[in-house]
C-alpha cells in the first residue's frame, strides 16, 4: 500500500494512492500514527480496502499533500552512513552508527516550501531513505529487526551547515529548524519494496542532478539500524529513522553550494515517489 495524507496543515485526513491515483480514506476515521500502528492499523486498513474498494472517492488534483505519517514521536537520524558521503565531508568511517535528532515540529509535507531559518546562510539538501516503525521495538536483535518495521518514507533531511559545524554541541541545532523535515509523498509498506538494499535515490536543484546514490551503499543496513537504535531507546509505533545521505550534498563541493530563496529542490526514490519543495526567505 502507500498511503497518503492531506489536506489544509495540522487538519489532514487519510487517503490512499491506487495506479497514481489518489483516494480518500477518511471514513475509516483514524489517523496514520503512533495509535494506529500499535493496534494492527495496517491490517485492518487492507481489510477495509478489501470490503469498500468500489465506493472510494478520487481527491481533487490541487489538493495538497501532507507527510504521510502523523507527527511521530521522535525521528532519529543516522549521520555519515554512506562511504562517499563521509569521504567528501572529510569525516572518518564510522565504527557505529552516529545518532541524532530531527525535531518532530520540522515536519512539513512533500511539496511544502523549505523555509531558511533567521540568519541562516548554509542551508543544505539530503535525500534520505527512511524507515517507519511499525510496533514498540525494545532490545531487538538484528534477525528480527524486519518484523518492527511498517515500511519506508522519502526524507529530506535539511540542514544548517553553520547552526550544525560551527556553533558548538551537537548536530540538532542545524536538523530541527521549521520545515527542515520534508516527509512523503508515500508510506511505502515494506510488501511494496522486496529488496531494500537496492534502492536508487536522487535530488536536483533547479534542475541540475547534485545527488545519484543506491542504499547498496549503506554503510549499516536497515535491519542493523532497527536494532542498533533500539539497544538506546524504545522505538514506538510511527517513529522514523533516517538512514543517511550519499555522495552530493552542497557542503561536499569546493567552495560549498548552499541553498537560496528562490531554489527548487527536487528528490526521489524507487518506489517511494517524488518530492518537490521551493525554498523561500525567513518569515514568522
Amino acid at each position: 500500500m502507500k498511503l497518503i495524507r492531506y489536506g489544509k496543515p495540522a487538519q489532514e485526513k487519510i487517503g490512499i494512492n491506487i495506479d497514481d491515483k489518489n483516494y480518500d480514506l477518511s471514513g475509516f476515521n483514524e489517523d496514520y500514527d503512533e495509535r494506529f500502528f500499535e493496534n494492527n492499523g495496517l491490517h485492518r486498513l487492507q481489510e477495509y480496502l478489501e470490503a469498500n474498494r468500489s465506493s472510494l472517492k478520487e481527491i481533487p488534483a490541487d489538493a495538497r499533500i501532507g507527510a504521510p505519517i502523523g507527527r511521530p514521536s521522535k525521528i532519529v537520524c543516522i549521520g555519515l552512513n554512506y562511504l562517499d558521503h563521509a569521504a567528501e565531508t572529510g569525516a572518518a568511517i564510522p565504527k557505529e552508527p552516529i545518532i541524532f535528532f530531527k525535531s518532530t515540529s520540522a515536519i512539513v509535507g512533500p511539496f511544502d516550501q523549505i523555509m531558511l531559518p533567521k540568519d541562516a546562510e548554509k542551508t543544505d539538501w539530503e535525500v534520505e531513505f527512511g524507515i517507519v516503525v511499525g510496533k514498540t521495538a525494545r532490545y531487538v536483535e538484528e534477525v528480527d529487526a524486519m518484523d518492527y518495521v511498517a515500511g519506508y518514507v522519502l526524507i529530506n533531511d535539511v540542514s544548517e551547515r553553520e547552526f550544525q559545524l560551527e556553533r558548538g554541541g551537537t548536530w540538532d541545532k542545524g536538523k530541527g529548524c521549521d520545515t527542515f523535515a520534508p516527509i512523503g509523498p508515500y508510506l511505502v509498506t515494506k510488501d511494496e519494496i522486496p529488496d531494500i538494499s537496492n534502492v536508487k535515490l536522487w535530488l536536483s536543484v533547479n534542475g541540475q542532478l547534485y545527488q545519484n546514490g543506491n542504499t547498496k551503499n549503506l554503510i549499516f543496513s536497515v535491519p542493523k539500524l532497527v536494532a542498533y537504535v533500539s539497544q538506546f531507546m524504545t522505538l514506538l509505533p510511527g517513529d522514523v529513522i533516517s538512514t543517511g545521505t550519499p555522495a552530493g550534498v552542497g557542503l561536499g563541493f569546493k567552495p560549498p553550494i548552499y541553498l537560496k530563496a528562490g531554489d527548487v529542490v527536487e528528490l526521489g526514490a524507487d518506489g517511494l515517489g517524488i518530492a518537490r519543495q521551493k525554498v523561500v526567505e525567513f518569515k514568522l
